[in-house]
Parts: structure tokens; C-alpha cells; sequence
């Protein structure tokens, strides 16, 4: 995937004005660069091969095509490309189909610039969080997967960077054990870590677990003289490298 430049954007819509309002549009959101405008099917196909846009704009009805159907195509041949539905079809089965098929979003005509920034700035936060996915690692988290398809939470409706945290998960203490855990030579018992926060062992360990779930830390066993070996858990490379930058 590209990066560190403007998401290139290609225009399929067969009535020029309307394309050129969308260009308009695009003109006035940083970020963002129109590639092309396609006004059929030959040109669509044409313009995908040789720009490989970032994000398609794409109208259903075409004289010469039904845009769902070159949607199906891009899917099928693994183009590495998203697409905004943005179109005068309101029938249920259409909007379904764009669904399923894996629209980023279904923008119905006379299209408002407030919806349509919306809709543009959603998705550059997603794009940009992708990119960073990958450059950091090729193996995603949970979390990193739920941040991707919570697309309408989080970026431009000002939601900032929040994480998803499950249920008895409090952010401000999840900081205290990454905080404790940072400070630590080696690797620390969950009742260590307890005693270092003020909570119950139990309490540590639940917070452990879903670091570990995170790959923000790593578990080990620690074999002692006597008794049952112990599980430790220490910050992992990743993580390390992550809170020195």
C-alpha cells in the first residue's frame, strides 16, 4: 500500500456536472486527489487498470452499465480499492447489494457537502490507520480489527484515537499496569503488579490477560525452587519500541 501522500480518488459517474461537483468537493478536503473521472464502463475499467486509485466514487445506473456489477468485478480480481456508493438508488435490494458486496459507505443523491465531508474524512482515517497496520506489522490484534470496522466512531467525527476496551476494563488503570510493567527490570507475578496498583490479584490478572490478548505485553512461567511455576508478564519488543518514539 502507498504512503505518505494524498489518497488518489477516481470519479465514475456518467453526468459530467455531477462528477464535477464531487471533484469540487474533493478540492476543499486536504488529502485527497482526483485522478480521474470515468463516465462509462470502458473508462472505468480502463482508468482502475492503469491509475489503481485508492478509493472509487461510483454511481449505480450507467448507460452502458449497472455499477454494482463493475464493484463485483474490482472485488473479484483482489483490486486493492474502496469504494463510496454515491447515487440517486434508494431500493432496499440495491443498498443491500452494496453492502454485502463491501462498500465503504452509501451516500444518496442531491448529495450534501456536510455528508459527503463526512463520508471522505471517515474513510481517510481508516485509510491512514491501515497504512500504519501495516507498516508497524503484518499480524493485526483484535482490537486493531474492531478499530477498523468501527469505521463510524472513531476520526473525523472527533472521537480521536479511544481504543475499544471490553467490559471491566477501565482505561486509567490499564495505564497503571502498563506503567508499572514499563518501570520493571524483568517480569512481574499478576500479585506483583496488585500490590503496585492497589487492587486485588484477581483484578491484575484480568488486566494482564487483555494486554497479553493485545500483544502489548508477553507472558512467561517462572520456575522457583518450590512450588508451582508462576506467570510472569513483561512488556513485549513491540510495545517497548512503541512507548520510546
Amino acid at each position: 500500500m502507498k504512503v505518505n501522500r494524498d489518497i488518489e480518488v477516481l470519479i465514475v459517474e456518467d453526468d459530467l456536472r455531477v462528477a464535477e461537483i464531487q471533484k469540487r468537493f474533493l478540492e476543499q478536503l486536504e488529502g485527497f486527489q482526483t485522478v480521474g473521472i470515468a463516465a462509462s464502463y470502458l473508462e472505468a475499467k480502463t482508468l482502475i487498470e492503469i491509475l489503481q486509485p485508492d478509493l472509487l466514487l461510483l454511481d449505480v445506473y450507467f448507460p452502458d452499465m449497472n455499477g454494482l456489477d463493475l464493484l463485483k468485478e474490482t472485488k473479484q480480481q483482489a483490486k486493492q480499492m474502496d469504494v463510496i456508493m454515491i447515487t440517486a438508488t434508494k431500493e432496499i435490494d440495491k443498498v443491500q447489494e452494496a453492502i454485502s458486496i463491501g462498500v465503504f459507505d452509501y451516500i444518496i443523491k442531491p448529495v450534501v457537502f456536510e455528508r459527503f465531508k463526512q463520508s471522505l474524512l471517515r474513510y481517510q482515517e481508516f485509510h491512514r490507520k491501515l497504512v500504519q497496520l501495516g507498516q508497524d506489522n503484518p499480524h493485526v490484534t483484535q482490537q486493531q480489527v474492531d478499530q477498523l470496522l468501527r469505521k463510524d466512531v472513531e476520526g473525523a467525527a472527533g472521537a480521536g484515537d479511544k481504543p475499544y476496551l471490553p467490559k471491566g476494563i477501565d482505561p486509567l488503570t490499564l495505564d497503571k499496569v502498563m506503567e508499572v510493567l514499563g518501570r520493571a527490570e524483568g517480569g512481574l507475578t499478576a500479585e506483583r503488579v496488585a500490590k503496585e496498583i492497589g487492587v486485588s490479584r484477581t483484578t491484575a490478572r484480568r488486566y494482564l490477560e487483555h494486554l497479553v490478548a493485545e500483544d502489548k505485553i508477553e507472558a512467561d512461567l517462572a520456575y522457583g525452587t518450590v512450588g508451582r511455576p508462576e506467570r510472569v508478564y513483561l512488556v513485549s519488543d513491540a510495545t517497548k519500541r512503541q512507548m520510546s518514539t
